[in-house]
């Protein structure tokens, strides 16, 4: 049957068949293979995906934009509704129309109906919590059967990083892989070679995997409530000795997935409470007014790109006159590399714990081969490098070594 492999990552979204006996990589949007996992629905309830969403977004169209759709998988969140247009919508259901759409421009290009479909799924949707690991990937199968799938199955991401990366190698080796991508950070440690490369069952060949659920929208979370939201009030305190402003409103305005539920008259409310108890009314003021602008993702934006911007720069200065006139913010990449700190730890923590897992000394690893957007990150890639420094360092497609690795199983299941 008509077979691929599909991606959906919690950024990025990939999707293949094999032509010629090698993995083709759809164009999703114009001639891009991947398309963002981004979807807006405007007033009238029509949804637009990808880069198109985001553009019509910052264009100032009204409506509602959703990123980081995949993060709700496993949380209440879920099946919790937001308005979308004139009606309400699960978060559920909105990843089924997104996952669908990207079905239907893949078959397009293919001039195909993809019957079956291995789906990439982290090591651990919910760190410690074996039912709600299992809940989110049955809720993934199941919206991938509305999307149209009739037969679906899984596969570990850093294992299909693994059977992408194994089409290069010319000996034996083993081989760590670290995908650290937009929602979480996954390890994975196999034996490889061009002669196992042939091989359907591979389940003797991998030594160890976990993960945890730390990515990218982790470290704009963080970067955000540590730079970002003291401009807009957060951390500042009241007019009661020893008490804060509360910092909900501000976890939650710094949490891709968790914007949306800020619009609404309750969220007003409770702002202009803050506000009155406040020693700097001013500074919530500035957050009223970017709520009242639903500027929550631009600012999300922001903060993202300047996380990009610091694996190449010292600094980036970013300008905030969309909240106030003339505010602006300055991060150095030293700043970044502090707030964050405790997140690149708990990556090398688990790099370690994998080793364990695997029985193996770091020596035993000959190669780490490192793809996720967020291996971009200077001090994540030195967390888990620094572990291993006689491994030799193989960079893989960013975006595409995953969703590659998925396709030649696809093809091994189902060809």
């Amino acid at each position: 049957m008509p077979a691929c492999g599909l991606d959906f990552g919690t950024s990025n979204t990939t999707l293949g068949s094999t032509r010629d006996g090698a993995p083709w990589m759809h164009a999703l949007e114009h001639e891009h293979v991947t398309i963002p996992s981004a979807i807006f629905f405007g007033w009238s309830g029509e949804p637009t995906f990808g880069r198109a969403a985001m553009a019509t977004y910052i264009e100032g169209t009204q409506g509602r934009l959703m990123r980081s759709l995949k993060s709700v998988l496993g949380t209440s969140l879920a099946d919790e509704t937001t308005a979308v247009g004139r009606r309400r919508l699960r978060f559920r259901d909105v990843i089924a129309i997104y996952v669908k759409e990207v079905k239907r421009r893949a078959e397009a290009q293919a001039g195909v109906a993809f019957d079956a479909v291995v789906h990439g799924r982290p090591v651990h949707f919910v760190d410690g919590n074996p039912a709600g690991d299992h809940a989110a990937e049955d809720m993934l199968r199941d919206i991938a059967q509305e999307a149209g799938f009739s037969d679906i199955s899984f596969q570990y991401e850093p294992i299909a990083a693994a059977l992408d990366y194994e089409r290069q190698i010319s000996r034996e080796e083993i081989a760590l892989i670290a995908d650290i991508g937009g929602g979480t950070s996954d390890f994975s440690i196999i034996r490889l070679s061009p002669e196992r490369h042939k091989k359907i069952e591979r389940a003797d060949d991998i030594l160890a995997n976990d993960g945890v659920r730390i990515g990218g929208v982790d470290f704009d979370r963080v970067l955000s409530l540590s730079r970002l939201m003291p401009l807009l009030g957060y951390g500042t305190p009241t007019t009661r000795p020893g008490r804060d402003v509360p910092g909900g409103v501000f976890h939650d305005l710094a949490t891709w997935s968790n914007i949306n539920r800020l619009y609404n008259d309750k969220t007003h409310r409770d702002l202009r409470a803050m506000r009155r108890d406040a020693l700097r009314p001013e500074l919530i003021d500035r957050m009223m007014h970017a709520l009242d602008r639903e500027l929550g993702h631009t600012l999300a934006m922001e903060i993202e790109a300047a996380k990009i911007a610091l694996s190449e720069r010292d600094d980036i200065l970013l300008d905030l006159a969309m909240v106030e006139d003339k505010l602006d913010l300055s991060i150095t990449r030293d700043d970044f590399a502090t707030d964050t700190a405790r997140l690149s730890g708990r990556i090398g923590e688990r790099v370690d714990a994998c080793l364990r897992m695997a029985g193996l000394k770091k020596e035993a690893v000959s190669s780490l081969f490192l793809t996720g957007g967020s291996t971009r990150i200077l001090h994540v890639a030195q967390a888990i490098t620094s572990l291993m420094p006689q491994a030799r360092i193989v960079e893989g497609d960013t975006f595409g070594a995953v969703g590659a690795g998925l396709t030649i199983e696809a093809a091994r299941r189902y060809g």
